[in-house]
């Protein structure tokens, strides 16, 4: 039986999430994972300092427009004050869930005492989970790794902080902070976890085929799935992973004329999104991501990557398709 995934007073659709990914999981790609079937998509990260909102980056990632209910929106930042000044704001603006960021493993976001690096200050986590859940009457999310490093993993200590804080629920990455994204996740902290707090828990962390993440979830007894670079280039990851948690079985892969139609759906939203001096930009690596599978030798690649015209690159596309479905292997 599948767990229930409820955030505060919503009951997500299905126990999947989107994974926050900055440059990733902006509004086209949240639209089209919720299209394909994921219960909830989770913005990238917005950072606390209200004064860089200006930026064509922030205000990108603050468009929520169009976007079923409940939108979470992450924020990230160091600063207690700051970051409930952006929970509010955000509140204001339309999101329904904040999340806070202290998952993410980049230098420029750890050198700053934000993302992961905040587990190293467990003090400073106590006073940033109390400034923001005071701060909105809306649920607020916690994500988070297993530790700042394999010696100091203290997922379960930040947990029942954040339960106590009033946060309403978790999602854990099975990796440390010193990990990055190298080896393999383990989900024994994640279990551990789970079992320590009475509050929602979604596990992430390489969960990119469906039995992934039916071990997962049975491993962990986790409430649902956080799922990031698995949906990369794959949005249909989530109706995959569905069908076989509800039946058993694996739901045949798309067709390639599928395939074709939705990269060439993502990419109009792109170009209208960003504009088309942008969108070609960001194209890219979606279309790199897509066709991973496919263009083994990036020959094909290598001369999209050259395109500047929105309207050559869907051109590029469908060409590439048609070799594809005619059996031809791509020359440059």
């Amino acid at each position: 039986m599948l767990p229930t995934a409820k955030i505060g007073p919503y009951t997500l659709p299905n126990p999947l999430i989107v994974a926050p990914m900055a440059g990733v999981t902006d509004r086209p790609f949240r639209l089209l994972c919720r299209r394909m079937g994921a219960g909830l998509a989770v913005s990238e990260m917005v950072i606390a300092d209200s004064k860089l909102w200006h930026t064509r980056k922030s205000r990108t990632r603050m468009n929520h427009q169009g976007e079923p209910e409940p939108r979470s929106v992450q924020i990230a930042g160091g600063d207690p004050d700051m970051l409930a000044n952006a929970a509010r704001q955000n509140a204001e603006f339309g999101a329904q869930i904040i999340d806070i960021n202290m998952g993410c493993p980049a230098k420029k976001v750890c050198n700053k005492a934000a993302g992961s690096a905040l587990m190293k200050d467990e003090k400073l986590v106590q006073e940033i989970l109390e400034a923001v859940v005071n701060a909105v009457d809306i649920p607020v999310t916690l994500k988070m790794r297993t530790g700042w490093d394999r010696d100091n993993r203290n997922a379960k200590t930040i947990a029942k902080m954040a339960e106590d804080a009033g946060i309403q629920a978790l999602a854990v990455h099975g990796r440390t902070r010193a990990d990055k994204y190298l080896g393999d996740a383990e989900y024994d902290t994640i279990a551990e976890v789970k079992a320590s707090v009475g509050i929602p828990v979604f596990a992430n962390g390489d969960i990119t085929t469906p039995e992934k993440a039916r071990h997962v979830l049975a491993y962990t007894g986790a409430d649902g799935l956080l799922i990031g670079r698995g949906a990369q280039g794959r949005p249909w990851i989530f109706r995959e992973i569905m069908h076989f948690l509800e039946t058993g079985e694996h739901l045949a892969a798309p067709p390639l004329t599928e395939v074709e139609q939705i990269l060439q759906e993502h990419l109009a939203e792109l170009h209208s999104f960003y504009g088309e001096k942008m969108g070609v930009r960001i194209a890219r690596k979606h279309v790199g991501w897509y066709l991973q599978t496919h263009d083994e030798s990036k020959q094909f690649r290598s001369r999209f990557n050259g395109i500047e015209d929105p309207l050559e690159q869907k051109d590029s596309i469908a060409q590439y398709f048609a070799r594809l479905r005619n059996g031809e292997v791509f020359a440059a």
